[in-house]
């Protein structure tokens, strides 16, 4: 043991600090990731990957709705116009009646995006304006193609309806069901969160945990090698078997950090008994 000292000792005096021991850098990676996974396993961090993956669902589906309300126009207002001279008064007004209806129904959508949020269900009335835009915007973006018989027309101007048609119901549910995924995702990560969460800054920390009986000198910020080992050699007594266990019980210190303080705690016990 004097050699190592000795060795540690002449290291130091050429300037190189010495090399820590094996166990004293795994503890302190340990450490270190005992601290990453707290912050990526932490409940709001889950939820808000969860928040992002709605966003991106809802701007894919609002895109899709928009690209597909602005096919049917040009059908719409074929419709609507009827056959009447290009750029006379009807055919410009032909230009307002798919706006019309396209408005409404991305007015209903967005209402039910907020109240989906918030597991709000909305009345009987809005489904049925919903339907009744859908329904007018595919029969009049499919009525030259019916009264032409031509099938492969109808089958054309049908799928662009029909895709906001679907996208508008779906799209409904899975803001609901994103919602249920946030609550659901936040309570299972508070539930699997560990006492390395006493590591983290105040702010990242979700509902601290009581300090347990001679934790006094903790601070409410990060808590210092030096302070848990105080408690813990303040926790200890004789006869108790100092373990990485009974130092993360006494002193509620990350898993990481508990070996180290162990470790140390039992070098001063060890002394401490071969002095007397």
């Amino acid at each position: 043991m004097k050699t190592l000292e000795w060795v540690r000792e002449g290291v130091a005096a050429f300037g190189r600090p010495p090399a820590a021991p094996a166990a004293e850098r795994l503890a302190a990676d340990a450490a270190e990731a005992a601290e990453l996974r707290a912050y990526a396993t932490h409940p709001d961090v889950i939820a808000l990957r969860v928040e992002r993956v709605r966003a991106q669902v809802d701007r894919l589906c609002w895109s899709g709705i928009v690209l597909g309300l602005g096919f049917t126009m040009t059908n719409v207002q074929s419709f609507a116009a009827a056959g009447t001279p290009a750029w006379s008064l009807p055919w410009l007004a032909a230009w307002l009646l798919d706006p019309t209806v396209s408005l409404v129904l991305l007015a209903i959508l967005r209402a039910e995006q907020v109240t989906a949020r918030y597991r709000v269900r909305t009345g009987s009335w809005t489904r049925r304006a919903k339907w009744f835009t859908l329904a007018a915007t595919y029969v009049m973006n499919t009525w030259h193609s019916w009264a032409a018989g031509s099938v492969s027309g109808v089958v054309l101007h049908s799928v662009p309806p029909l895709v906001v048609f679907v996208a508008a119901e779906a799209v409904t549910d899975l803001r609901d069901k994103l919602t249920e995924a946030v609550a659901a995702a936040f309570t299972e990560a508070s539930a699997r969160a560990t006492a390395v969460t006493a590591d983290l800054p105040a702010k990242f920390v979700h509902e601290p945990s009581k300090p347990k009986q001679g934790n006094n000198k903790r601070s409410k910020g990060r808590v210092s090698f030096s302070d848990y080992l105080t408690v813990a050699r303040e926790a200890w007594t004789p006869g108790v078997v100092v373990s990485p266990a009974w130092v993360r019980e006494v002193t509620s210190c990350s898993r990481g950090l508990s070996s180290r303080l162990a470790a140390t705690l039992a070098a001063e016990v060890r002394g401490g008994d071969g002095d007397e």
